[in-house]
């Protein structure tokens, strides 16, 4: 009796800390949509969005600043779901999804896709990003997979840091070779959501609409698994299924975000730590609350990347680096990591 009343206040304390994350969010929103490197009152941000009349203020707010922050919002929540779920079927506090090889199977399909087909546009970057996402996070599963033992975290790392490595040498091949591949690669490498429409958003919020409902269905396999494989298998889960079924909802999510925004890098490794300090190890609380923290961590680096060198504006990618490198290095220096 004194387990299920520990449960459910667990439970309700779990829920109260989403719902107040929640309305952070909500006033994160705003303020991303009223303050910019363009200077609006406040007078003006309400005109723009419930009465516009098509003047300049009007046109920042609904068509550039309402798009970014909705695909902020998308963004942050996919690379916060799937650096949790990195780190879960891992095993390690320190994984980042990349590391499935999905970041440089993005970048070494816009590579090629600029050189060999002359591809200039953002919205033809997309589908290639995506492509080459998948490909190489399905590369890296089988060599993780082959063998007698199947897939495991260790083997699923070493897969994915040498595909990683095999495809940025490519990268710098080709865009050394090639000053126009070099010149659009360096741009989409930074990793922004400003510029984007909402055209790109909805050509990948399908894709990552499919990935957070996976997420949402390997939750339990996942906190499973976190007490170990054999505890795991005891319990009736069956491991194989529920680490690829992790991996698909990690490709989709991570996939999509970089196909969108490019490569945005620390979201997926410094949320689910800040997550897990609400919730702890239950990953039926930690994936919902590692979207909504991504979210929020990644338009506030956003709206500081925009008022900090005004009238100019630092891409978010750059600012969740500035922000995220001093974090990554407490972690690895504390003396006791998060155990996962």
């Amino acid at each position: 009796m004194s387990g299920h009343l520990e449960g459910w206040a667990l439970g309700r304390k779990s829920l109260v800390g989403l719902l107040f994350l929640l309305i952070v969010l909500v006033a994160v929103c705003l303020a991303s949509i009223a303050v910019g490197s363009k200077e609006i009152p406040l007078a003006g941000v309400w005109h723009g969005l419930f009465t516009p009349t098509g003047v300049e203020d009007d046109v920042v707010i609904r068509e550039l600043r309402i798009p970014r922050t909705l695909l902020g919002i998308v963004v942050g929540v996919a690379l916060g779901v799937g650096g949790a779920l990195m780190q879960g079927h891992t095993r390690n506090p320190l994984a980042d999804p990349g590391i499935l090889g999905v970041t440089h199977g993005a970048a070494l399909a816009v590579v090629l896709s600029i050189f060999l087909l002359g591809v200039s546009s953002l919205v033809g970057y997309i589908w290639f990003a995506f492509a080459g996402a998948m490909i190489a996070s399905v590369v890296v599963f089988l060599l993780g997979s082959a063998g007698r033992g199947g897939p495991s975290p260790v083997t699923l790392a070493l897969a994915g840091a040498a595909v990683s490595a095999l495809m940025h040498g490519l990268v710098s091949a080709i865009v050394l070779l090639d000053q126009q591949s070099l010149d659009a690669f360096r741009f989409w490498q930074v990793g922004a959501i400003a510029g984007r429409d909402l055209t790109v958003l909805t050509q990948v919020l399908p894709f990552l609409l499919v990935g957070l409902v996976v997420a949402a269905f390997n939750a339990p396999g996942l906190n499973a698994l976190s007490l170990g494989e054999d505890v795991a298998k005891s319990l009736g889960v069956r491991v194989g299924t529920t680490r690829s079924l992790g991996i698909f909802a990690i490709t989709l999510l991570v996939g999509g975000a970089v196909a969108a925004c490019g490569p945005i890098g620390f979201i997926g490794l410094v949320v689910p730590h800040v997550a897990r300090a609400f919730t702890g190890p239950d990953y039926r609380w930690l994936l919902p609350f590692s979207a909504v923290v991504g979210a929020i961590l990644l338009l506030l680096a956003d709206i500081l990347g925009r008022v900090v060198a005004r009238p100019s504006e630092v891409e978010v990618g750059v600012m969740l680096a500035l922000l995220g490198a001093p974090f990554f290095i407490f972690l690895v220096r504390r003396r006791k990591l998060v155990r996962i």
